[in-house]
C-alpha cells in the first residue's frame, strides 16, 4: 500500500467498515459452528431468529449510503495499489449486489435457512424426506427471487456458480463434466473389474479417541495451527472461519471404519491451511479469504488425496497408526493399507466415495440442481429422481433417504443452487497445483515419505494460500501452474496412480 493511502482518512473508514463486516461475517458463523456442533435441540428456534437479526444488520451496513459514497471516492482514485484496487472492486461488486436485496428478503431468507437445517438434522435420522419438501419448495423459490434480482444471467445456475467461482459459467462446468465423465467411467470400470483388495481389517473397532488423536497429530505435522484453530464433532464435517485468527474445523467418527475420521480430518485441514495462509494484511478486507470454492476445494482434496491416501503418506504414518491400534491392524501390512484406502467401489455415499467415482456423485447432484431451478423437476419428485439418476451413473438405488436426497446438508440451509460444482472443481485444480508445486520442488514424494511438508506447504502458502482473493480465480491458476485450468494433469495422475494399483491402463 501506497504511504499516502495508508494514512488517509477515507481509506482507514474504509478499512474500518470492512472489518465491521468481517466481524459480523464472523458472528454469524459463529452462530452456525454451535448450531452445527453443541447447541442443545430445544434452542434451534431461538438460534434461527438470531441469525434472522444477524443478517438484517448485516445486509443493512453492507447497503448503507454511506459506504457506497467511500467506495465511489476509492473508486475514482489513481494512487492505489494493485491490492487496494482489487480490494475496491469486489467490495462495489459486493455492494452493488447486497443493494439488490431487499432487506425483509435477506432477513426471512436467512431465517428460513436455520429452520430448514434444523429440520434436516431430525429428518435425517429419520430417514423421513417428505418432512423436507416444504422446506426445499421454499428453498427453490427463495434461490430462484434471488436469482431473479440479477436479470444479466438468463440462467439462475450461472448466477449461482458466479457466486462461488467467478467468472465461471453453467456452459464451462459442462464442458468440465463432459470430460470427466468420458474419461472416468471406463477407468472406474476397469479398476472395479480388476478385484478388490482386503479391507477386512476396516471394518474392526477402532476407538475414537485414538481416531482422533491420531488425525490431529497429522494435520499438526501438515501445518495446521492449532494456537489459531480447534477440531470438534459435527453431522457433516465443515471448516469455518470465525475471524482474522480463527480457523476452525469439524469432522465426524465411526468407530467400525477409521477413514472416516482421519479423512474428513485432512480434508478440512486443507481448507484451514488455506484460510490460516492468507497474508494478514489482507485479513478483516474483501480480499481476507479463499477466492473461490473451486480453489478452496482443491487444497482439501490435495491434502486428503495426492497426499493422504499416496503411498509416501502410509510410508510415513503406517508404523504410528499401527502403535495406535496394534490388535487391529496385527498381521496387515503398509501395501496393504495403502491399497485399501484406495479401494474403488460404486457406493451410495459422497464424502465416502473414492476418487474416481467421487465426481459422478457431484456431477448426479449438479444436475439435479439445474433440473430444480429449471423447473423440469418437482421438488417432491426429487427423490424418486435421485435414485434413478444414481442407478444412471453409478450403478446402485439407495436402500432409504438417509443415503440418497438427505444425505448432503448443502440442500438444507435454505439455498438451491451452485453449491456442488465446486468439489470436482477443486479435483481438476488439485492435481493442477501438485503438479506445479513437484515441478518447483522435485522430490515432494520423499519429503512426504518423511512426513515433512514445508516445501509443499510453502509453496501453496506462497502461491495459492498468500494472496487470497487478490487476482480471479482464473488469474490465480495462471499465475501459480502456467496454464488456465485443465483436466489432464487430474488425468493423467489418477491414470498414472490406479494403473500401477490395480494394473490396468
Amino acid at each position: 500500500m501506497t504511504s499516502n493511502s495508508a494514512n488517509d482518512t477515507q481509506w482507514e473508514d474504509l478499512k474500518a467498515r470492512w472489518q465491521e463486516l468481517s466481524d459480523l461475517g464472523g458472528i454469524g458463523s459463529l452462530l452456525g459452528w454451535d448450531q452445527s456442533t453443541y447447541l442443545p435441540a430445544g434452542a434451534a428456534a431461538g438460534r434461527s431468529r438470531q441469525q434472522s437479526l444477524l443478517s438484517r444488520m448485516a445486509h443493512a451496513r453492507a447497503t448503507d449510503a454511506g459506504y457506497g459514497k467511500l467506495l465511489d471516492t476509492a473508486q475514482n482514485r489513481t494512487d492505489l495499489s494493485p491490492a487496494q484496487t482489487r480490494m475496491v472492486a469486489l467490495a462495489r461488486k459486493n455492494f452493488e449486489e447486497a443493494t439488490r436485496f431487499p432487506a425483509d428478503f435477506v432477513a426471512a431468507w436467512s431465517q428460513h435457512g436455520g429452520d430448514s437445517y434444523s429440520a434436516w438434522t431430525t429428518a435425517r435420522p429419520a430417514n423421513d424426506f417428505a418432512r423436507m419438501v416444504p422446506y426445499l419448495e421454499k428453498s427453490r423459490d427463495f434461490s430462484l427471487q434471488a436469482a431473479g434480482y440479477f436479470p444479466e444471467f438468463s440462467d439462475p445456475m450461472d448466477y449461482f456458480i458466479d457466486q462461488s467461482d467467478e467468472g465461471m459459467t453453467a456452459q464451462q462446468v459442462g464442458d468440465v463434466f463432459s470430460k470427466l465423465r468420458e474419461a472416468l467411467v471406463p477407468l472406474a470400470d476397469a479398476v472395479i473389474g480388476a478385484g478388490t483388495p482386503r479391507t477386512d481389517f476396516m471394518g474392526r473397532h477402532y476407538d475414537s479417541a485414538m481416531q482422533l488423536k491420531f488425525g490431529e497429530s497429522v494435520i499438526r505435522d501438515y501445518g495446521y495451527d492449532f494456537e489459531r484453530g480447534r477440531q470438534d464433532l459435527t453431522h457433516h464435517p465443515f471448516m469455518t472461519r470465525l475471524g482474522g485468527q480463527d480457523v476452525r474445523i469439524t469432522t465426524r467418527v465411526k468407530e467400525n471404519d477409521p477413514t472416516e475420521a482421519l479423512y474428513s480430518t485432512l480434508h478440512e485441514a486443507g481448507h484451514a491451511l488455506y484460510e490460516q495462509g492468507v497474508s494478514e494484511e489482507y485479513l478483516g478486507t474483501p480480499i481476507g479469504g479463499g477466492v473461490s470454492s473451486g480453489v478452496h476445494e482443491s487444497q482439501s482434496r490435495l491434502w486428503e488425496n495426492q497426499v493422504g491416501r499416496s503411498r509416501a503418506f502410509w510410508a510415513a504414518y503406517f508404523g504410528k497408526f499401527r502403535d495406535a491400534f496394534p490388535e487391529q491392524l496385527a498381521g496387515v501390512s503398509e501395501d496393504e493399507m495403502h491399497r485399501a484406502v484406495n479401494t474403488v467401489a460404486r457406493s451410495l455415499i459422497r464424502t465416502d466415495a473414492d476418487e474416481l467415482t467421487y465426481n459422478l456423485h457431484v456431477i448426479t447432484r449438479y444436475e439435479l440442481e439445474r433440473q430444480l431451478l429449471g423447473g423440469g423437476l418437482a421438488v417432491r419428485d426429487l427423490n424418486d429422481a435421485w435414485h434413478a439418476a444414481y442407478e444412471q451413473n453409478l450403478g446402485l438405488r439407495a436402500p432409504s433417504d438417509v443415503d440418497g436426497a438427505l444425505q448432503d446438508v448443502h440442500w438444507y440451509f435454505g439455498s438451491i443452487g451452485g453449491a456442488f460444482q465446486g468439489y470436482t472443481l477443486g479435483n481438476v485444480l488439485s492435481a493442477q497445483f501438485y503438479a506445479a508445486a513437484e515441478n518447483a520442488n522435485p522430490g515432494l514424494e520423499g519429503d512426504i515419505a518423511r512426513a515433512d511438508f514445508s516445501r509443499l506447504h510453502g509453496w501453496l502458502k506462497e502461491n495459492v494460500y498468500a494472496p487470497g482473493g487478490l487476482y480471479k480465480p482464473a488469474e490465480l491458476v495462471e499465475r501459480a501452474t502456467g496454464q488456465a485450468m485443465t483436466v489432464e494433469p487430474y488425468l493423467k495422475y489418477l491414470r498414472g496412480k490406479y494403473g500401477e494399483l490395480y494394473g490396468v491402463s
